[in-house]
């Protein structure tokens, strides 16, 4: 593949980020695209109903405007359900963000693990499927938390982190001392994982799909044909306008390169 292809990075905040960096640092030629559903974040206690009809809104009202060669879904909550949806009516590659449960099972040296995730993640059958096909040997706790959701949307618009909030969203795994390994399981979490840590000391070992995603991306892209080869900037796309848009954008340029911010309108 010599051809910039046209990559579309979704989720309903700013967690996606977190994938979308570790694509970027092994794919740094390809074109970019950024879209946030800001209008019902955070999907966290949405219906499922809702966050499909929302994702596959957002995909084809993007793709009408900027041909998408493939679409990443960086999103856990997002993507235990609209998978199926997105497959059905794009003929290009969806790359879905499940918890790295796999991975986590196999480092844990205590085979006591954490899944950190949405309210959303934790709750869906598959998630149980996944922790019983791959982590049926470990004692597996589970905590769904909207609140760090939160904090991280925060963080990377530029505010502190309130780490006071946070330890007390953490607080029933403080004291599990033989906790040595916790599964990222929502993409905004990598960017709080630091301030995690300092309430979760005992923990030895954070786990995030980041990488493996960049590497499936990348395996994919062998094979598609690029659509559109007009387009070249880096832009980000949000369905309502918010207060910080001017600060949220200069920081997301002078960091990745993202060259514009636009306002979706999904009644057109």
């Amino acid at each position: 593949m010599t051809d910039k292809t046209t990559i579309l990075f979704f989720d309903s905040g700013v967690g996606g980020f977190s994938v979308y960096r570790e694509v970027l640092d092994l794919l740094p030629q390809h074109h970019y695209l950024y879209a946030f559903d800001n209008e019902i974040f955070p999907y966290s206690e949405k219906t499922e109903e809702l966050v499909i009809q929302r994702t596959v809104s957002v995909c084809k009202k993007i793709n009408e405007t900027y041909p998408l060669d493939l679409i990443v879904i960086a999103c856990n909550t997002a993507s235990t359900v609209v998978l199926p949806a997105l497959r059905k009516i794009f003929d290009i590659p969806i790359v879905g963000t499940v918890p790295a449960i796999k991975p986590a099972a196999q480092i844990s040296q205590t085979k006591h693990i954490g899944l950190l995730a949405t309210k959303g993640t934790v709750k869906r059958p598959y998630v149980d499927e996944l922790i019983h096909q791959y982590a049926s040997t470990c004692q597996v706790e589970k905590l769904g938390s909207t609140k760090l959701v939160e904090i991280a949307q925060d963080k990377i618009q530029g505010d502190s982190v309130d780490l006071i909030a946070l330890c007390d969203e953490l607080s029933k795994w403080k004291n599990i001392d033989h906790l040595d390994t916790v599964i990222l399981g929502c993409t905004h979490f990598p960017l709080i994982k630091d301030e995690i840590q300092i309430c979760l000391p005992q923990v030895k070992y954070f786990i995030d799909p980041g990488l493996a995603i960049a590497k499936r991306v990348a395996y994919l892209l062998e094979n598609v044909k690029v659509r559109s080869k007009s387009e070249t900037k880096n832009l980000i796309f949000c369905t309502k306008q918010f207060e910080i848009q001017n600060k949220f954008m200069q920081s997301l340029k002078n960091r990745w390169g993202f060259e514009k911010l636009i306002v979706l309108n999904l009644d057109e």
